[in-house]
């Protein structure tokens, strides 16, 4: 089993690796935000599965790692196709743990992170000279029952924080981290869809985060980084 970074959606953006790993497999077995393009690049006698969750519906991870070591075992080569980077919140590491346990070899792919592609991809550079030493990736989405991410600290951290995952709960967010001393007038930037034909930026400030509307899948970052478009300079 190959666990395959897909990247943050545009095909050239894949590795050279990941694109012959899916030339030449059996199965792929993929998730709901890898794209069509992507997807194309798979043999055309590939079996294509998807275990993509979706709000309130989606395959369970355990499912998941039962059906990638049968498939393994049935001495097909399968690729794990998952959005960004496998093992940046994509639960690669989850999988790798049960492939391994298994007895099952895997062969990790990195990818490109949105953290990293979608602010990029919008001309917001995460890091820069007087501005931004340091960012920060955190996921906006907990499972119930896990400790909940330390706003009020993040705020205090300075430099950039990119949150994945955060659409939904951008309210909460942005109240937490003004809590905790980060002011209102700090630049915020969207990032949807990055990468692809669909992609668009929503820019304001964090105080008017929770009323701005934001359409999912999007990549939301924070600092005074995000009032930067250095690709339309």
């Amino acid at each position: 089993v190959a666990l395959v970074g897909a990247g943050p959606g545009d095909p050239d953006l894949l590795t050279v690796r990941a694109a012959g790993l899916l030339a030449a497999a059996d199965v792929v077995v993929h998730d709901a935000l890898v794209g069509d393009g992507v997807l194309a690049l798979a043999a055309p006698t590939a079996e294509l599965i998807d275990v993509g969750k979706r709000p309130g519906n989606g395959v369970a991870q355990d499912l998941i790692n039962l059906l990638l070591v049968r498939l393994a075992r049935e001495g097909k080569q399968v690729v794990r196709l998952k959005g960004g980077d496998p093992f940046v919140f994509g639960r690669g590491g989850e999988e790798a743990v049960a492939l391994a346990e298994a007895g099952i070899v895997c062969e990790v792919v990195p990818g490109i992170t949105s953290a990293i592609a979608a602010p990029g991809a919008a001309g917001v550079p995460v890091t820069y000279r007087g501005l931004s030493a340091s960012f920060t990736v955190v996921t906006g989405h907990r499972q119930r029952g896990e400790s909940p991410v330390n706003w009020a600290a993040l705020a205090q951290v300075g430099g950039t924080i990119v949150v994945l995952m955060g659409v939904a709960q951008r309210g909460d967010i942005a109240a937490a981290l003004m809590a905790g001393g980060l002011s209102p007038d700090t630049p915020v930037a969207a990032v949807g869809s990055a990468t692809t034909q669909s992609q668009h930026v929503v820019r304001c400030r964090l105080a008017d985060l929770a009323t701005t509307t934001v359409h999912a899948p999007a990549t939301i970052v924070i600092g005074p980084v995000a009032a930067l478009d250095v690709v339309a300079l």
